[in-house]
């Protein structure tokens, strides 16, 4: 087996990730790290066994021993990395979403293509367990058609004010909500051919975050189902865990209940509070990091390493981003949207 050599460009919270991922990945080698914060770069480069480190991405794209690269920079910052990444030769892991605008998209997916190099989004939670055995029930008939979906995907305030320095150039639909649409298209099977949203924009703006608070969107489906999708960034910080994930699956034969959060599978109690410990994502079992957030980059990694073609291509970003420029639109004008391919 040869060893391919990865890189990533954007060493942040979830940059972070992907260096676990390939260090604990056979036959792939965590090659260069690359952020604007060189000195984060390089902390994270030596930590994870990283040759070496940089801060401009071009560098990455000029290194012809790079086989691969995961693209961790914010939201709003893959297009101009990953076109000419891809331009380069180097295989593409984008963060999502792929882009925040279709244009973008699809520049991307035609650098890709052009360039003859593999190009994947990084919609992990394809790879949670719940929702694979969700996924693969229906495929099986036990659900029936699916007729109503409920999803829940929001964060407490600590991820708008504290974690996320750059909140105010995204938003919980970009950061949050492209998961939520695109495991929603996955377990219905189809794309949304109208939208409906609200929006609101008050508290975190007050608070110093000049970005919506939360999204309240339906989706219809050209084969019947209704999907409702709240996305919100206003949970408080005194919650037992930063995410709140849920989903409710209802079918024409049966229905499916899924709580990633508080699954209270370790529940600790301590002055503080109550704390539910997050064990699916990514736990660290003796020294290992476990969990889907890493088995999706690994995917990515397998398909490097043995010529295959990955499950979430650059199509799969677009559609995403595509249905999320809808419910913006909706928002923003109070009106149903339809969505045209």
């Amino acid at each position: 087996m040869t060893i391919k050599r990865f890189a990533i460009v954007g060493a942040g919270l979830f940059g972070e990730t992907h260096a676990k991922a390939y260090t604990t990945y056979p036959d792939a080698e965590l090659s260069l790290v690359c952020d604007i914060n060189e000195k984060r770069a390089g902390e994270i480069a030596k930590q994870y066994g990283g040759t070496r480190s940089c801060s401009d991405w071009r560098e990455v794209a000029a290194d012809d021993s790079v086989d691969a690269v995961s693209v961790a920079t914010p939201d709003f910052a893959h297009t101009e990395i990953a076109v000419g990444l891809a331009a380069a030769g180097k295989h593409l892991l984008v963060e999502k979403p792929l882009a925040t605008t279709v244009e973008e998209c699809e520049q991307i997916i035609a650098a890709a293509k052009n360039a003859g190099v593999k190009l994947m989004v990084d919609f992990h939670n394809r790879w949670s367990p719940a929702f694979h055995e969700a996924h693969a029930a229906i495929e099986r008939g036990d659900l029936g058609s699916p007729r109503y979906i409920s999803y829940r995907l929001s964060n407490t305030t600590f991820v708008p004010l504290k974690m996320l320095a750059w909140a105010d150039r995204s938003s919980v639909l970009w950061f949050l909500g492209s998961h939520a649409i695109d495991m929603t298209c996955w377990l219905v099977g189809e794309y949304p051919k109208r939208v409906y949203s609200v929006s609101r924009r008050e508290v975190l703006k007050d608070l110093g975050a000049d970005t919506p608070d939360l999204y309240h969107s339906t989706l219809e489906f050209p084969g019947g189902a209704v999907a409702s999708i709240e996305n919100v960034w206003l949970l408080p910080q005194s919650a037992p865990h930063i995410v709140d994930h849920k989903c409710e699956i209802i079918g024409t034969k049966a229905a499916a209940y899924i709580d990633t959060t508080s699954n209270r599978l370790l529940q600790v109690d301590d002055p503080s509070g109550v704390h539910y410990v997050e064990l699916f994502g990514g736990p660290v079992v003796h020294g290992r990091q476990l969990g889907f957030a890493l088995e999706s980059i690994r995917h990515f990694a397998d398909c490097i390493l043995h010529d295959k073609e990955p499950i979430v291509p650059g199509e799969a970003g677009l559609e995403v981003t595509r249905i999320a420029k809808a419910i913006e639109r909706s928002a923003e004008t109070a009106q149903p949207v339809d969505i045209e391919r």
